[in-house]
């Protein structure tokens, strides 16, 4: 079976020791940017190899770009093929936080054509909370080559954005909190507030107390009372720097909304240029 998706802790666990399987291990803080790493070393599921958000996947920021660019996308599928994935690789991803920062691997995936990946719902707790082991020893690694089919069309970047805005038809969703959203609260960029038109769809509402994803069924209903009318085809999901807007789109992904895109610069990139609207107030469908 192919998982493209999400994958639950058990049927990760009964495939523990698949060799066309790879596990990476996604945890990252925002805080602290060795903190996922130190977590890894200390314990992570068997097998996991470790992604670090910042140094394998994205770019390094300039002045006029985001907080985390895309990366090049030959150096990652040439670090893909390090840690041992093909075309043929099944990928799980996973991190502690519901699935923000695995969904961003989840996502460079399949840009590079790579379909055969999926988020561990719940991420290490839920494995955790089932007993399953964790482990500090590091896996050996077999190369292998990743042969790269880059689609540039599951991006937007600003001026594409500006364009659409300009012409109504997109709908922007940002995934940042309500009080981000408002520009109430900006712990992290310089300007609070968000794009205009743009609605708000904290990636928290995903997720159930357990930090498990809701049902297909409950996030089909819920994405398309904010939607309306609008076809997938035409959501652009934005965050404060592209990683955590993944979320929103492994989300209507797992309902069967498919179609949907990234601004990959988001908050971080719009509010380099002094030209673009900021807004505050709560935009009404």
């Amino acid at each position: 079976m192919i998982y493209t998706t999400l994958i639950s802790a058990s049927q990760l666990h009964q495939n523990l020791n698949n060799p066309n399987w790879i596990i990476i291990d996604c945890r990252f803080s925002l805080a602290y940017y060795d903190a996922g790493h130190f977590a890894y070393r200390h314990g992570h599921i068997p097998h996991a190899r470790y992604a670090d958000l910042n140094k394998d996947l994205s770019a390094q920021p300039t002045e006029l770009i985001g907080r985390h660019p895309l990366p090049d996308f030959n150096l990652l599928a040439k670090k893909l093929g390090t840690w041992g994935i093909n075309d043929q690789t099944q990928v799980v991803a996973y991190d502690d936080a519901g699935g923000a920062f695995a969904g961003r691997l989840w996502w460079l995936l399949r840009c590079l054509g790579h379909e055969k990946v999926a988020v561990l719902n719940g991420g290490i707790q839920h494995w955790q909370k089932l007993d399953y082991a964790l482990t500090t020893t590091l896996p050996r690694t077999n190369p292998s080559v990743f042969r790269p089919y880059l689609d540039c069309s599951n991006w937007l970047n600003a001026h594409q954005v500006e364009n659409h805005l300009a012409k109504k038809d997109i709908c922007l969703i940002d995934a940042r909190s309500p009080e981000r959203y408002r520009g109430e609260q900006e712990p992290i960029d310089p300007v609070a507030g968000h794009i205009p038109q743009a609605l708000n769809r904290p990636l928290s509402l995903n997720l159930d107390k357990q930090s498990l994803f809701l049902s297909p069924e409950a996030l089909a209903e819920q994405f398309n009372a904010l939607l309306g009318t609008v076809p997938p085809s035409q959501v652009i999901h934005y965050c404060g720097s592209g990683v955590t807007a993944c979320h929103n789109l492994l989300a209507m992904e797992y309902a069967g909304l498919k179609g949907s895109k990234i601004y990959a610069g988001s908050w971080s990139e719009w509010i380099r240029n002094k030209n673009r609207g900021i807004a505050t107030e709560q935009h009404i469908t």
